[in-house]
Parts: structure tokens; C-alpha cells; sequence
């Protein structure tokens, strides 16, 4: 039998803790602690679910109070609903047109869309945002009234710069210029302002970043008025960015001009808009300087030049062409004025007794682009000026273009101290060089440089009267051609020459050619053939639109007049 209890037993010892209010061990619930953090992790949630219903209901009071809660904000995104055509959409303007209207427009009623430059907060009643299209600014003043609440003045002044807008405004005269706009007489005062589009408040580069001057070849980089230069390379690694920047819209519209006067002042001329393949099945030029790329299971190789397929078409018939086209050079140059892919304007033409016909033409053609480039695009070449500062180009009158012959320069250049032989090609050096004294002797930024040694020229080249006459078969590359180069500020534009129009002799020179190549080779075979044909005498040039651009506006770096540059280490965007 179980002994009975004794008021005399001692109790079991109580778990340790127990006094202090915690539980004992085995025992489940939280600590004094853990009750402790959830009442304060209670209370913040709760001040949080306050403050939060406070600013709902501050927020519902103001929208029922705003006047203008009608008038701003941000649209849905277009597309994204059924579009309604609005009232508006027919009257909207452009900027730019708004500048040239004349006499007083106060008060008159404009609608337009537009990039937002910059936008800020002058006081609680009034923002200033700076408005955008193409190169014209204007500036918007949004001040608050009895119709235009506090709200709108504080959404307007936080816009992200780079957002796309939609403005209803009044056109008004300014107390005085503003001298921060292009458009400085006038202003327009916001009635209403939605955001269409808005931009990341962090972009990775300032359009205004992208506006500062880059420095030329050779120059150091420095803080620009405090701020730190932003290299080509960032610039072009964030290009659409970059591109945004009015000075480059101005310089694609000053390049576009160049296009559209070359092919206007052919047209008139009697030449043909052709277009040519930049695909081919063999190189077509010796070889050298040539992108392979894949064709099928084949190879094939990109165009260094319509220069071939302009002389067929010549031989069949067209006896005045042009094309304005991609060029490819797989030539390793990290120089400020080389690109593997740039865009060239090339001509070619059939003349009746001799090649300098042509070379007057291409004359009258660069006096012609020049002039329309100072009538037709000063405002933007003005504007990319004012960035890279650059003495105005000088032409010389119609007619009297300076036409060297190349021991003619040679002879400038050794009278003024140049070491250098009859025949040797002219360095990038020697041809600034030779610019400075064509400009001092004869007031002009342009001029031809002709006869080039007939080692120096490709192999279609035509041989000159003279060099004919001496030929010597022991040394078959000696003497002049009929070969001319084009030159602005001292550097190389275009280059041509009369190209042999004879099937057999073209052979022989082919064969004979500082660097021989085969007339029965793939890539040469059809070209040859061509000539077998009767073909008229013909000469012709191609020059480069992207240096025309980079030297008549005197941009440091060819890259800046490529909208998205290729050379030896750029792939991409």
C-alpha cells in the first residue's frame, strides 16, 4: 500500500523564472519581451494606419477643393484605350511656326505637345517648366488663380525633365526677353498640362550633359563652368539620350541638307538615282580592308564602295548616275575622322573629251551644297557653332575654285619647310597643313588637289596623257594620273579620278598595279567584261557625307555626325 501524503513532504522545487512572469520550461506562450515588442510593433501600426488615413482624407479635401483637379495629371497611355478623336487635335501647333507669326499674338489660345526641359517650383503659386520641340524652347509659366489651383503649380513644377506633354496655354509677351529659351518674346501661361509619357527622374547622363563641347583630338578634358565633362564614349554608349540634345538635332538636319542638295543639284544635271549592292560574292578592290560576313553556307563580303557597279552601269548605258549609300572599311583606325560604316554620296559620269569636265562639275556641286548649307541651314549651323566654336567657311567666288596640281602642293608645302618627296602620299599632317597655306594664298576653306601620283591610286585609275607617253615597262607605276581629291579645312572630302574605260588596257593595269590583282577573279571578272562591251569615257568621285558634316560645322570627332557610329570597337547601340 501506497503510504499516505505528508503535510511534512517537501515540494518539488518551482522551475526557475517563474517568478520573474515567464513560463516554465515545457510551458508554451510568448516572453514579457515578446509581448512587450508586439505592443509596440501594435501601436506603430496603428499611428501608421492613422497618419495614413490623415493624408486619404487631406488628399480627398484637397482634390474636392482643386479647381484645376480637371486640368493636369497624367493621361493613360495612348493605345491603351479607344481612341476619341478631341477637338483640339486639329488646331494643335508647332513651335517653331508660333516664333515666326507676326505682329502681336498675345492672348491667342495654342495647343501642342511638347518635351519638358526642365520644370521647377519658384514659390507655392508659381512654376516655370521649359518646354521643347525639336530645337525651339519656350518657357511655360503655370501660376495659380482663381481658376488654377496650388495642386496643378505643384505638379506642374515636379515633372521629370525629358517627359512628353500635352499643353493648353496662352501665348503672352514677357515682361522682358527670356534669354534661356529660343523662342524669347514670347511665352505661353498653362491653362492645362497632362503628362503623356513621363520619364525616370534618374536619367544616366543630362541632356543639358550632352549640349557642352567635347574636346578636339589631342586636347584634354577639363571641368566645363563646374561640372564634369561627359566623354564621347559615355555619350555614345547612351545615345538616344545623347541625341536629344538640341545642337545634335541641328547637326542630323544640317546632314540631312547635304543629302538633299547633292541629289537636287544632280537631278538638275541630268544624273540617275541608282542604288547599288552592298553585298558581294567576292572582294571586289584587291582584297584589302574587307568585312566577311555569312551568306547561306557561302561567304560574302560588304561593299567597300559602289565604285565597280558604277562604271557597269556606265558601260550599259546610264550615263549619268548617283547613289547615296552605306560604305564599309575594315580599316583599324581609332582616329577622330575614321568610321568602318559611314554614308557615301557617289557619282560617276560619262564626259565628252576630257575628265576635268567632271572635276568642274564636282566643283559646281560643292559650291552648290556649301551655299544652300549657308542660305538654307544657318540657324542650325549657327546653333552647332555657338557649342564648337569655328571660323566661318570661307568659299571662294563661282568659278574660281583653287585647282592644285599634285607637285604644285608639293611645292607649297616644301617652300614653307615640309620635308617631303615628289611622290610620297600626303599624311593627315601635311594635308592640314596644306590647307592653312591654300586658305592663307587664297582666302578659301575649299579646293582640289589633281594629278596624284599614279602609284598611290587604285587600279582603275587612268594613267595621265603625259605618264602614257613615258610609260616604261620596268617600272609601270611611275608618273601622274588623272586623279583628284577634294579637300575642306585641309582634310580630304572626296576622292576621283577618270577610270579606265578599256577592257585590255585595264587588264594590263590590273596586273601591273603596285598591289596586282586578277582580272579573271571572281569578284573582277563581270567588271572587266563590262568594257568589252564599248564603254564611253567616264569619271566620277565619291565623297564622304559624314566628313562634309564633321569639317563645315567643325565638329572635333566624325563619330558626332553619325547617329549611331560603327568603328573599330563600337558594335553597339
Amino acid at each position: 500500500m501506497a503510504e499516505p501524503s505528508s503535510t511534512t513532504q517537501e515540494l518539488p522545487e518551482r522551475p526557475k523564472g517563474e517568478e520573474e512572469g515567464e513560463k516554465g520550461e515545457g510551458e508554451k506562450g510568448p516572453s514579457k519581451g515578446a509581448l512587450k515588442k508586439a505592443a509596440k510593433e501594435k501601436e506603430k501600426a496603428e499611428k501608421a494606419a492613422k497618419r495614413k488615413a490623415e493624408e486619404a482624407a487631406q488628399k480627398a479635401a484637397s482634390e474636392a477643393s482643386d479647381v484645376s483637379k480637371a486640368d493636369y495629371g497624367d493621361l493613360p497611355m495612348i493605345g491603351s484605350h479607344p481612341y476619341v478623336p478631341n477637338a483640339d487635335s486639329a488646331t494643335r501647333i508647332q513651335l517653331a511656326s508660333l516664333a515666326q507669326e507676326e505682329g502681336d499674338i498675345s492672348g491667342k489660345e495654342v495647343t501642342f505637345r511638347a518635351i519638358v526641359e526642365n520644370a521647377r517650383n519658384q514659390a507655392a503659386k508659381l512654376s516655370f517648366v521649359v518646354f521643347r520641340q525639336g530645337i525651339s524652347t519656350i518657357q511655360g509659366v503655370v501660376a495659380a488663380s482663381e481658376t488654377l489651383s496650388r495642386q496643378m503649380v505643384k505638379f506642374a513644377g515636379g515633372i521629370p525633365a525629358e517627359s512628353v506633354v500635352l499643353v493648353h496655354a496662352v501665348v503672352e509677351k514677357p515682361k522682358e526677353a527670356v534669354k534661356s529659351t529660343t523662342i524669347q518674346h514670347l511665352e505661353v501661361h498653362v491653362k492645362q498640362l497632362f503628362v503623356i509619357a513621363k520619364a525616370d527622374a534618374q536619367l544616366p547622363m543630362q541632356v543639358e550633359d550632352a549640349e557642352r563641347p567635347l574636346p578636339g583630338e589631342g586636347e584634354e578634358q577639363t571641368e566645363n563652368e563646374g561640372r564634369p565633362i561627359v566623354t564621347l564614349n559615355t555619350r555614345l554608349n547612351n545615345r538616344v539620350i545623347d541625341l536629344r540634345g538640341k545642337h545634335n538635332h541641328a547637326i542630323f538636319t544640317i546632314k540631312d541638307g547635304v543629302t538633299l542638295l547633292f541629289q537636287e543639284f544632280l537631278r538638275t544635271r541630268g544624273f540617275l538615282n541608282t542604288n547599288t549592292p552592298c553585298l558581294l560574292g567576292a572582294p571586289s578592290e584587291g582584297g584589302a580592308n574587307v568585312f566577311e560576313v555569312t551568306y547561306f553556307a557561302s561567304r560574302a563580303f560588304l561593299a567597300q564602295s559602289p565604285q565597280l557597279y558604277k562604271q557597269m552601269l556606265i558601260a550599259a548605258r546610264f550615263e549619268r548616275v548617283m547613289e547615296v549609300g552605306p560604305i564599309f572599311r575594315a580599316e583599324n583606325s581609332n582616329t577622330a575622322r575614321h568610321l568602318t560604316e559611314f554614308t557615301g554620296l557617289d557619282l560617276e559620269m560619262a564626259f565628252e573629251e576630257d575628265y576635268h569636265e567632271v572635276v568642274s562639275l564636282l566643283e559646281e556641286l560643292m559650291l552648290y551644297i556649301f551655299t544652300g548649307l549657308r542660305e538654307r541651314y544657318k540657324l542650325e549651323t549657327d546653333l552647332v557653332r555657338s557649342i564648337y566654336h569655328v571660323e566661318d567657311f570661307k568659299l571662294p567666288a563661282a568659278g574660281s575654285v583653287p585647282r592644285l596640281t599634285f607637285p604644285e602642293g608639293i611645292a607649297m608645302l616644301r617652300a614653307d619647310g615640309v620635308e617631303i618627296g615628289d611622290f610620297d602620299d600626303l599624311s593627315t599632317p601635311d594635308e592640314k597643313h596644306l590647307g592653312r597655306l591654300v586658305l592663307e594664298k587664297y582666302g578659301s576653306d575649299f579646293y582640289v588637289l589633281d594629278q596624284y601620283p599614279l602609284a598611290i591610286r587604285p587600279f582603275y585609275t587612268m594613267p595621265s596623257s603625259a605618264t602614257q607617253a613615258a610609260y616604261n615597262p620596268s617600272s609601270p607605276n611611275a608618273g601622274y594620273s588623272n586623279s583628284y581629291d577634294f579637300f575642306m579645312r585641309g582634310q580630304e572630302i572626296m576622292s576621283g579620278a577618270q577610270r579606265i574605260h578599256d577592257a585590255g588596257f585595264l587588264e594590263k593595269r590590273m596586273r601591273e598595279h603596285v598591289t596586282p590583282v586578277d582580272p579573271n577573279s571572281d569578284g573582277l571578272r563581270d567588271y572587266v567584261n563590262a568594257f568589252r562591251y564599248g564603254c564611253p569615257p567616264h569619271a566620277g568621285g565619291g565623297i564622304g557625307l559624314e566628313r562634309i558634316v564633321m569639317l563645315w560645322l567643325g565638329l572635333p570627332n566624325v563619330r558626332l555626325a553619325s547617329l549611331f557610329p560603327r568603328d573599330p570597337g563600337r558594335l553597339v547601340p
